[in-house]
């Protein structure tokens, strides 16, 4: 049984029967959303209290910002629910997605939810702990050239690492031709956590991949090793060289592939289609999950600075959360969210979103939607929290609807009613 819901402007969720799962949000004016969107209006969204009372943020806005609220109607359709934990999804030129499952398939699904049987020939994959299929993109000439690329956790002699992998797409659709490996993030290691494992293109042509510190703490200084692929945001081009223009190239003992370093676990890249620059979001330990702003050749401070603690309670190193020479997140969470993947809105379908950046939660168990406005996040909504699951990816579709993928094996379509 799939269900539908329908939110008013008075906050009451009315539970319907039905065939399809819908959520509508709608009949707040345009003047209240103007004025919560510009850091006014609603409370914030967050009420819990924070893991770490005494840290203070570095500027006003960088955490609990005010709430906004979408104004015009819109519905959160369930597609299917027959995915086998989903982890990346892209759009495809025709308008349908090509997703990522955990254990090592791919999949194509239609607008309305038909999902294809798995696509062959992907290499194998360490599907265990956080590991397995991750992100995916298509090549931007993938309707002449059919080219799909990926990340994976790949398996070595020496542990495991963060492996990026292209392939051709049969005419058929029932196979991934000629794959090949063109990027290893090493070192390996043995364990089988934060693998990173996002990926999208620039405006080059480039390739722009995410990868984890691996967690432990024998691997955190990795993220502060410019020797080293773990903890960083790397360019590198199509055929895994490093990409022209990087901010390493040339320097001595520096892996030219590094376009900036000091992170946890990436779980999220896009760009921001106003400015141009590469945005991502990454977990903190037990609370402050990050926003950055990603800037060629930054140390964005892990595990240096942080605004989390310890899973067990105690404080991160030092326990500071400046320190001169490192970026501070443009936004962070805690308690944590789980932030995953996310995508920038372009569309003109839904006004009131564009430009907006929305982020799956995994914890969280909700999409964040962030107004952005000279680089400072002002507003906050959550869409779907009443859905109870883990949104572990999304995208644009050709449509100007935002699909999503959860850990529960969903598929949602998130549009104007």
């Amino acid at each position: 049984m799939n269900l539908n819901t329908t939110q008013t402007t008075t906050g009451i969720l009315t539970l319907l029967t039905g065939l399809t799962l819908t959520l509508t949000a709608c009949g707040q004016s345009n003047t209240n959303t103007t004025q919560a969107s510009a850091g006014g209006g609603l409370p914030s969204v967050e009420t819990k209290e924070p893991n770490s009372p005494a840290y203070k943020p570095a500027f006003a806005g960088q955490t609990r910002v005010a709430g906004v609220k979408t104004a015009m109607a819109y519905e959160g359709k369930v597609l299917t629910e027959s995915l086998k934990n989903p982890w990346g999804i892209t759009s495809l030129p025709d308008g349908r997605l090509l997703i990522t499952e955990r254990e090592g398939t791919m999949r194509i699904a239609t607008a309305d939810g038909k999902v294809s049987a798995p696509i062959t020939g992907v290499p194998k994959v360490n599907a265990g702990g956080q590991g397995g299929l991750l992100g995916v993109r298509v090549d931007p000439d993938f309707a002449t050239n059919r080219m799909v690329y990926w990340v994976f956790s790949e398996a070595r002699p020496d542990g495991n690492l963060t492996a990026v992998a292209k392939g051709k797409l049969s005419t058929d659709e029932k196979t991934i031709q000629n794959p090949a490996v063109i990027y290893r993030a090493t070192p390996a290691y043995n364990g089988t956590l934060h693998y990173g494992g996002r990926i999208v293109f620039d405006k080059s042509g480039n390739v722009v991949i995410s990868t984890g510190e691996r967690s432990d703490l024998v691997t955190r200084p990795q993220a502060q090793s410019l020797n080293s692929g773990l903890g960083k945001v790397i360019r590198i081009t199509k055929d895994g060289q490093p990409a022209p223009g990087n901010p390493f190239l040339g320097q001595q003992g520096v892996r030219p592939e590094l376009y900036s370093y000091g992170h946890r676990n990436v779980q999220g890249l896009a760009f921001n289609p106003t400015t141009g620059d590469l945005w991502e979001d990454e977990f903190g330990p037990r609370g402050g999950d990050e926003v950055n702003r990603v800037l060629p050749g930054k140390n964005y401070g892990w595990p240096t600075i942080t605004y989390g603690i310890e899973y067990a309670g105690p404080k991160v190193g030092e326990g500071i959360q400046q320190k001169d020479g490192l970026e501070q997140p443009v936004y962070y969470w805690d308690p944590s969210v789980s932030p995953s993947g996310m995508t920038f809105y372009t569309s003109d379908v839904m006004p009131e979103w564009k430009n907006n950046l929305f982020v799956g939660a995994l914890s969280g168990m909700h999409i964040a939607r962030l107004v952005i406005e000279n680089n400072k996040v002002v507003g906050e909504e959550r869409l779907l929290a009443d859905q109870y699951q883990r949104f572990r990816d999304l995208t644009q579709g050709n449509d100007g609807a935002i699909y999503a993928i959860t850990d529960q094996g969903r598929l949602y379509r998130i549009a104007k009613k």
